[in-house]
């Protein structure tokens, strides 16, 4: 499949951000909101965004397909984080008002243990062959989807291994206000990060399936251009989330010609969350494998 950027470390934001004292429309109980300021953020600019392409954001758990056990696998996000003396620690360091140039983390002992297959995200920094926390203090990272894994069931449920593919949801390659769910080889998917959305993730915004017949599918980053962005002033983009019907998205994610992304999300901007796919907030059709055990045959409204 055609690709254009991976997600293996933090996306930047659009603009430069700053912190409100208010509640998270985004996260429950969190007492401080992050809002966009009007500046375009030094690293977009050297990304060369204004040449780079629009997406949608996805509303889902990232995952990666990448070879375990001579195979192609899928696998799941997992961040190998500080434990609590730690956590403590950071936190302290990042409110603290001193002139403290650098945080100092001992990698060995500061962070939770992860099981023996987690592998770290390509892209984050190393030194002396240790992958290095970002500034939130974790260490991105994957870990292999087992057939039978509960606690990652539902990635396992769109992809067959036996079979070696995956169920993808794309744009149509004859219609473009239809989507397409699809199985693909796994093999063509290698190397690439893509979104899982469905009946159990993220409280479901697109409502897919139900409890009874729950549907997962999977996303590549960068699957659905967006065809009409707006430009890239706060004022505009602000207008676009708020009346333009393609707008009616969580974010917008630009992948920049050196492999770059930068993101931005609506409620960077003081906005609440949409649920629909964008691309001309389609129909589904074509026909509809499951790909998991059962391999039911799933029907979509048109």
């Amino acid at each position: 499949m055609s690709r254009l950027g991976s997600v293996q470390r933090k996306v930047p934001c659009l603009f430069v951000t700053q912190v409100k004292e208010e509640p998270s429309a985004k996260r429950e109980r969190q007492p401080f909101k992050v809002l966009a300021t009007e500046t375009i953020n030094r690293k977009a600019l050297d990304a060369d965004i204004y040449n780079a392409v629009p997406t949608e954001k996805v509303d889902g758990t990232c995952c990666y397909v990448t070879t375990y056990k001579g195979q192609p696998y899928l696998w799941a996000r997992l961040d190998r984080k500080p434990n609590k003396l730690s956590e403590k620690r950071f936190k302290r360091f990042m409110y603290s008002v001193e002139d403290s140039k650098e945080f100092i983390w001992n990698i060995e002992e500061d962070f939770r243990p992860v099981p023996e297959c987690w592998i770290p995200a390509k892209e984050i920094q190393q030194s002396s062959g240790n992958p290095l926390p970002d500034e939130n203090g974790h260490i991105p990272g994957w870990v292999p989807v087992e057939k039978n894994s509960k606690q990652y069931c539902w990635h396992s449920s769109v992809v067959n291994y036996e079979a070696e593919i995956a169920l993808i949801l794309k744009c149509h390659a004859d219609d473009p206000g239809l989507l397409e769910i699809s199985s693909v080889p796994l093999s063509d998917l290698l190397e690439q990060t893509l979104e899982l959305i469905g009946t159990n993730i993220n409280a479901n915004p697109y409502g897919l399936g139900s409890k009874k017949h729950p549907v997962h599918l999977l996303v590549p980053h960068g699957a659905f251009e967006i065809k009409n962005p707006p430009m890239l002033k706060h004022s505009d983009i602000l207008s676009w989330f708020e009346s333009c019907r393609e707008g009616k998205i969580e974010g917008i994610v630009w992948h920049c010609n050196d492999g770059h992304l930068i993101k931005l999300h609506r409620h960077h901007l003081g906005g609440g969350h949409k649920g629909s796919l964008c691309t001309t907030n389609c129909k589904i059709g074509g026909p509809h494998f499951c790909v998991n055990k059962r391999t039911e045959v799933y029907s979509f409204g048109q």
